[in-house]
């Protein structure tokens, strides 16, 4: 269990949210880094059949919508999930379940 509070975004976040991974792409690159502790741009543009400046936009719509960090390491950039963002993300869509009706 992680020790991370989740926060369940606004309407207006959980709509700016599901734009940001609605996009197949960019939930094929929320799923490998899911996979790893941290992913370098050279290692995403080796496992999705895209050119690297078009996985780099996909990235820049992560990282604006809070759903990706970036920095660099070893001089090279780096992405790693914003999980708190993500849990927040599942229990929003959650509380969209069954309302009881019909």
């Amino acid at each position: 269990m992680s020790d991370r509070q989740t926060v369940a975004p606004t309407d207006t976040e959980l709509a700016e949210l599901a734009k940001a991974i609605g996009h197949p792409v960019r939930v094929q690159i929320v799923r490998l880094l899911a996979a790893r502790d941290a992913c370098y741009v050279g290692e995403l543009t080796g496992e999705l059949p895209l050119a690297q400046s078009t996985i780099s936009e996909h990235l820049r719509i992560l990282r604006e919508a809070g759903v990706v960090t970036g920095g660099t390491l070893d001089g090279r950039p780096c992405y790693c999930l914003a999980g708190d963002k993500l849990d927040g993300l599942a229990e929003a869509i959650s509380g969209l379940g069954d309302p009881g009706c019909c």
